[in-house]
């Protein structure tokens, strides 16, 4: 069976979190100074990876030699915890085990020591899921769980959650990953995959993962899909539905001109080649806030080649 690009290189150790720098030094030294806490809070956008370096942490904790702070992967403990069945790693998702009831039976388990490692990790994905009553069921266990529990509770929307779950648990505030720390990423995953592909379309791949690295890969591994691994910069704008740039900036040029033939020839174009609307309007604004920026703040705030560059 394939393997999505986003599962194949998903990090194993903390060398491999892209753009995490700041939390990823955190929980080294944490594990290299043996002052590893019992909850912690892991939030931030969709793509960022919080899944991820819990998974790393998790396996981290529990490793007899870790190396710099990251799992060896190669002592007893790492290879069991890689296995599919490894029960000192319990991963739950919030959205579908939202109940009381399940805390209650979750809170019920904690008490079970540990197979193999040193501490028993429960991953709760989406935790801003939980109803209130579940909530409450699960803070008594936060704070004072059993020396072998360590809870890492992952949200997109930490809002949600109530300030006495906050109080109890290390928090960690995943950023929005840069473009050009994405786009190396993607160079470098299509490489190890002998996917070509040109510069530019890495760039408006990157791009258009806003920030995520998981999209931005999903994104990559459509285009692959398409373009029989050669992707052009024409392949990731036929996979997205977007108009090049160069399609925009005729449109956006003809209302700047007042130019409302040049206008209505350039939209039923858009229009004939089944473009989504909504997606040419937010292309279109971008379009115009790009050369905002650029009036005011110079080349280096906006990405597009050098001959579109010159043009704006």
């Amino acid at each position: 069976m394939y393997l999505a690009l986003y599962r194949k290189y998903r990090p194993n150790d903390f060398d491999k979190v892209v753009g995490q720098e700041h939390i990823t030094r955190t929980l080294r030294n944490q594990i290299k100074n043996d002052q590893i806490g019992h909850a912690y809070l892991f939030c931030g956008s969709r793509g960022t990876g919080k899944t991820s370096t819990a998974k790393v942490f998790a396996r981290a904790v529990n490793c007899l030699s870790p190396r710099d702070g990251s799992p060896c992967g190669e002592c007893e403990v790492c290879k069991a915890l890689k296995q599919n069945n490894a029960i000192d790693i319990m991963e739950i998702d919030a959205a579908s085990n939202n109940g009381v009831e399940e805390i209650r039976e979750l809170r019920d388990k904690v008490k079970y020591p540990p197979t193999v490692g040193r501490f028993k990790v429960y991953i709760i994905d989406e935790v801003h899921m939980l109803t209130t009553s579940a909530f409450n069921a699960l803070l008594k266990t936060l704070e004072e769980p059993p020396a072998h529990a360590l809870f890492i509770l992952a949200t997109t929307e930490v809002h949600k959650l109530p300030a006495t779950i906050l109080s109890r648990v290390l928090r960690f505030d995943f950023k929005l990953i840069p473009t050009d720390t994405i786009a190396k990423l993607i160079t470098k995953v299509l490489a190890s995959s002998e996917i070509k592909a040109e510069p530019e379309a890495v760039n408006l791949i990157a791009y258009s993962g806003q920030g995520s690295v998981r999209d931005a890969l999903s994104i990559a591994d459509m285009c692959a899909s398409f373009a029989n691994n050669d992707i052009k910069y024409s392949d990731v704008v036929e996979v997205l539905g977007i108009s090049d740039s160069d399609t925009i900036y005729k449109l956006g040029s003809s209302i700047l001109n007042q130019d409302v033939a040049g206008f209505f020839k350039q939209f039923e174009a858009i229009v004939k080649a089944g473009k989504n609307l909504l997606v040419i309007a937010s292309d279109l604004t971008k379009f115009y806030r790009d050369l905002l920026v650029l009036k005011t703040c110079g080349v280096k705030f906006v990405e597009y080649s050098d001959a579109m560059l010159e043009k704006m």
